[in-house]
């Protein structure tokens, strides 16, 4: 059984991974892990809310098992228990500093609570973790945004994977739930280099690119390695 773990589901690129997910015929089952759950029924589908701040001491068994009051989740249950699954996880957890309201806050939700579900993951068994990150991303960048993130690369690697891979998207191109100003004029400004084909690791890249490069490099044979994908990658592996 292949099981995919997944954070961070209503954002974004999130959604489409769950999109890509669903499509996949290589998952038999999708945990989505959040405060609260998705307006979305699915067949693969198994949603699990909670304080993510405090996801170390969920009962994650009795949550899903409340879920299936005719025994559905048995074998998804007992395979995790067992550790007989096999399981991949993915975060495109994150927020901006803006909408944290504080550098603090944001530390919180882009550090703490992404290291948090990956524990946690690693715990349940997952072999494999795939991470939204951000071009730039550095533990010694005097920039706060891509310091967080590469911070949390770093602590992402120091938890034992099989396989980590740290996707870095440049400018993300999709329809947000948030209006941004900055990031609508910084696409109006850099759209034409999508439109023709120049510089691929600056040039902006749609939310659905990243979610089918993460799915393909998920499904592939990648072990005992952690692997750092260039927007323009992504870009290549999601035609």
């Amino acid at each position: 059984m292949k099981i995919a773990v997944i954070s961070g589901a209503s954002g974004l690129v999130g959604k489409e991974i769950l999109h890509q997910l669903f499509k996949s015929e290589d998952y038999d089952y999708v945990l989505s892990i959040g405060r609260r759950k998705l307006a979305i029924k699915q067949q693969k589908l198994v949603q699990i809310e909670g304080d993510m701040s405090k996801i170390a001491s969920w009962d994650w068994q009795n949550k899903i098992a409340s879920q299936s009051l005719g025994g559905e989740y048995h074998t998804l249950i007992e395979s995790l228990n067992e550790k007989t699954a096999d399981v991949h996880a993915f975060s495109s957890l994150g927020t901006t500093i803006k909408q944290a309201g504080s550098k603090e806050k944001f530390f919180a939700i882009d550090h703490d609570l992404v290291i948090g579900f990956g524990k946690w993951a690693k715990a349940l068994g997952a072999s494999k973790f795939l991470y939204v990150s951000a071009s730039g991303a550095d533990a010694k960048s005097s920039i706060f945004y891509s310091q967080t993130k590469g911070k949390t690369e770093e602590d992402l690697k120091a938890i034992g994977f099989d396989y980590v891979g740290l996707f870095r998207p440049s400018l993300l191109l999709g329809n947000r739930n948030e209006f941004r100003l900055g990031e609508q004029v910084a696409s109006i400004v850099m759209k034409p280099l999508v439109w023709l084909k120049l510089f691929k690791n600056i040039r902006p890249i749609y939310d659905y690119q990243v979610a089918k490069a993460m799915v393909r490099t998920s499904l592939a044979q990648k072990l005992n390695s952690v692997e750092i994908i260039s927007s323009g990658e992504m870009q290549d592996l999601s035609k």
